[in-house]
């Protein structure tokens, strides 16, 4: 899921979402909006696309040749307001009651793991994850006095098999996705002299590190190319190979290269009225051995699967409902992370699930996706937002970029959780989000940009920067991000030589009125004045008057070069202009 501006319907991408449209008359006081968001439908699921002509259609799509209709009668929901963040949620609302296949995040369980600082195996270890490693870890960020209370043990620790090597265990070219799931246990690794078997080292690792919750990682088909048809242990799900078939707007705006390899390879999918006896076989064993919730990945692969099982949404909403339910069975607090989720399908069937990432992968080696992540999470958090807790995923504390992570964490309203290699970490950086016994201070909301920023594009406009807004219980943030010069929204298909970011010096503005609902914690007798605390500069300031003036530079992701600065003064102009539309597409 991207962000896209634009000022005519011809631009509206393939497999839009959600478009919010903007009329000014008079200036930004007097802008009204438009917003389009196109949902489900019996068994069919809407996307909006522009036309050639400046038109704008709207797609109405099933995944099965057998799954047919004339009319579409409540695919496109409109609303209009006067406020955009408003308008989005009281719109959420109305659909969820209209709908009933999901539910507005106010009303959903929160599970309590947001609450406390976290630590993921996955940038850490990637696949090669073993206990000896998780210990060393945990001890390291525990010795430094940032200590995790949760751990997701992500990919690597799941019993598995790629049926695709060639003589002398070589892997033919692009079968890294092949891998299949043979067993509900955990593989050798965590069976040997390292420890006895999974149910020891949860028992060690709550026991001697002071973790509350661990998490496994697993996808919703069971692993990336789903379980093994040959296995004994899969038999009792009847699994079958099938083909996914990857529809016009799944290739429109970018292509997915798991998704390629598992399209040319067949996926091993479990049979849906099998399905929920899958998960809860799967969550009663995991829960038997201590472990406390899983983070679901790969969701979005339902929508390529839809040809002979009644289309792409009755096929997630029978996988969906299945797997709410066993966590829900089998677990406490919603201990569930959804990834890889945002198909409008799973997005508009998620009942229980109150967790979702809100982008693609934090990637440590990529120099210009991390400016670019931080545009995706905090835009796609106006939609997401809604209807989950925004998961902005985890990052390293030592790290080029690791300030702007750590502050834009801060104002998420997610949880807060580092990849970092055991021993490797910036215990200055931490402990500015973390506490001394191990809890975190979440902001109320989902972070969102500010509303002069909704119609600009900090990526690539060279003159934008990203304002991200929230609130605390007794307290209003603003987060000031230079995301120009570093990264493009659409990435290269073909591999491209490195490219050095530019440092683009940005002038803006900054008031106490950017933070909607700030009347929540200031009273009715608040007369304006508003004392601002700069964190980078340790200054505070009493405003009489609305708009700062911000000049920033960006924040350059090499360890030679500053990572940012910000320079605040008084300033009196009028506000910043705005444009027309903003689109959230399905990429």
């Amino acid at each position: 899921m991207a962000p896209k501006t634009g000022a005519d319907a011809a631009g509206v991408p393939a497999e839009t979402q959600m478009l919010l449209l903007l009329e000014t008359k008079n200036g930004a006081e007097d802008a009204a909006y438009a917003l389009m968001l196109p949902v489900l439908e019996g068994g069919f699921r809407a996307s909006l696309q522009g036309a050639p002509e400046d038109e704008l259609q709207f797609c109405f799509e099933s995944g099965d040749p057998d799954v047919q209709t004339v009319e579409a009668v409540d695919a496109v929901f409109v609303n209009s307001g006067d406020n955009p963040f408003k308008l989005i949620k009281e719109s959420i609302k109305i659909l969820s009651k209209i709908k009933g296949t999901f539910s507005h995040i106010e009303n959903k369980e929160i599970p309590p793991i947001l609450n406390w600082f976290g630590w993921c195996t996955w940038d850490a270890f990637y696949k090669a994850v073993n206990p000896v490693g998780i210990e060393e870890g945990l001890q390291s960020l525990r010795g430094g006095g940032t200590p995790p209370r949760f751990l997701i043990i992500d990919d690597g620790w799941q019993e598995t098999v790629n049926e695709f090597k060639e003589a002398g265990g070589a892997l033919p070219e692009k079968t890294l996705f092949a891998e299949r799931l043979v067993d509900l246990k955990e593989n050798s690794k965590f069976r040997g002299e390292a420890c006895k078997n999974l149910e020891e080292l949860v028992k060690k690792i709550k026991e001697t590190h002071g973790v509350k919750y661990v998490y496994v990682w697993h996808t919703l088909l069971g692993f990336w190319d789903g379980v093994s048809s040959t296995s004994d242990a899969m038999k009792k799900y009847n699994p079958k190979l099938v083909y996914p078939i990857q529809s016009p707007g799944n290739v429109a705006n970018l292509r997915d290269v798991a998704m390629d390899t598992l399209q040319k390879l067949g996926v091993g999918i479990i049979d849906p009225e099998k399905i929920y006896e899958f998960y809860n076989d799967q969550h009663s064993y995991l829960s038997s051995v201590g472990v406390d919730g899983v983070k679901v990945d790969v969701q979005n692969v339902m929508e390529t699967l839809g040809h002979g099982f009644g289309g792409r949404v009755a096929l997630t909403q029978k996988y969906q409902r299945a797997l709410e339910e066993s966590v829900a069975q089998n677990f406490k607090g919603n201990s569930l992370i959804c990834s890889m989720s945002h198909n409008s399908d799973s997005i508009y069937s998620a009942l229980k699930s109150a967790v979702a990432r809100a982008s693609e992968d934090f990637m440590p080696h990529e120099p210009t996706l991390q400016t670019l992540h931080l545009a995706y999470v905090a835009f796609n958090s106006l939609l997401l937002g809604e209807i989950f807790v925004p998961d902005w995923d985890m990052f390293h504390s030592k790290h080029e970029s690791a300030e702007f992570h750590g502050a834009a964490r801060a104002l998420s309203g997610g949880g807060v959780y580092v990849s970092d290699k055991p021993g490797v970490h910036n215990f200055g950086v931490l402990k500015k989000l973390v506490l001394p016994d191990g809890s975190i201070l979440r902001a109320r909301y989902a972070g969102r940009p500010t509303r002069d920023c909704l119609f600009n594009d900090p990526v690539m406009d060279g003159k934008s920067l990203l304002k991200i807004w929230n609130l605390n219980d007794l307290s209003a943030v603003i987060g000031v991000f230079n995301c120009q010069g570093s990264g493009n929204w659409t990435w290269p298909e073909k591999e491209t030589s490195h490219v050095i970011p530019t440092t683009i010096n940005i002038t803006s503005y900054l008031s106490p009125s950017d933070v909607e609902s700030i009347e929540d914690i200031t009273g009715d007798d608040w007369n304006g004045e508003t004392a601002v605390y700069a964190f980078n500069s340790c200054n505070s300031l009493l405003l009489r008057t609305f708009f700062l003036f911000a000049d920033c530079i960006l924040p350059i992701i090499y360890p030679d070069r500053p990572t940012s600065y910000y320079r605040l003064s008084f300033k009196d102009s009028e506000a910043p202009k705005f444009g027309d539309f903003i689109v959230y597409n399905d990429m």
